[in-house]
């Protein structure tokens, strides 16, 4: 499997604390891992340190043989990351399809832009349904997916995802985790954070947990779901 992202001994401070410690993991082509962890082991910071959103103060992370850890957020995004944060941060006064063209500002020319809308109302028919609709009028699961559906405008090769079932309805979830698993078929990698450590081992490849700001575990997410610790620790059994 060709490795796409490659994360090496990372460390980050907020403020003067250290809250990552040595982090290391790896994501293939077209392959979905997941980091799971309580709320405070340190995944949305580890995310936003790839995203660009923050800088470590040692360790390197290396997309595609190119070493990012210094460049600005808006460079790695052009560069192929989609970074969907957990608040959404959609335009809640445009529509449905007014927020997805916004999601594709590396675009050259319009049918560029249409080619992807095309492909995300493929994978999101209920936004094609409610392209017209303020986003503010959509469900919260809705919401939900207008703001990966607008990750994807920008065409990336990796989609950073955190916590994607935050605040959202079983039904609603399943979904959600559906439609994540087939992006693989449109060959994007998916590395994401998420607490619902059952979805999340369910979908991934493989998956990392978090404890404390330090990678604790690493496996094949089928072996993690028979893991005695994992059992007990996280899905209560």
């Amino acid at each position: 499997m060709r490795l796409m992202l490659n994360v090496n001994n990372l460390n980050v401070l907020r403020g003067r604390i250290q809250v990552l410690w040595d982090i290391s993991l790896t994501v293939g082509k077209s392959e979905i891992v997941s980091i799971i962890g309580a709320n405070g082991a340190g995944k949305t910071t580890l995310l936003s340190t790839i995203s660009g959103l923050l800088k470590p103060i040692s360790g390197t992370i290396t997309f595609n043989d190119v070493k990012i850890e210094k460049l600005p957020p808006h460079k790695i995004a052009n560069m192929g990351i989609s970074f969907v944060p957990e608040d959404r941060k959609l335009f809640p006064y445009l529509t449905v399809k007014e927020n997805l063209i916004l999601g594709a500002y590396n675009a050259k020319g319009g049918h560029v832009i249409k080619d992807r809308l095309n492909m995300v109302y493929e994978i999101f028919p209920i936004l094609k349904e409610r392209e017209k609709q303020l986003a503010v009028t959509l469900s919260g699961g809705e919401q939900r997916m207008l703001a990966i559906a607008r990750g994807l405008m920008s065409n990336p090769s990796l989609l950073i995802l955190d916590e994607p079932s935050q605040g959202l309805s079983p039904k609603v979830i399943d979904e959600i985790f559906r439609v994540i698993a087939r992006l693989r078929e449109h060959g994007i990698s998916v590395l994401l954070a998420e607490q619902n450590v059952y979805y999340a081992l369910k979908v991934a490849n493989r998956t990392y947990v978090m404890e404390t700001g330090r990678i604790t575990i690493h496996g094949k997410s089928i072996e993690l779901l028979e893991n005695e610790y994992i059992k007990k620790a996280f899905l209560g059994l």
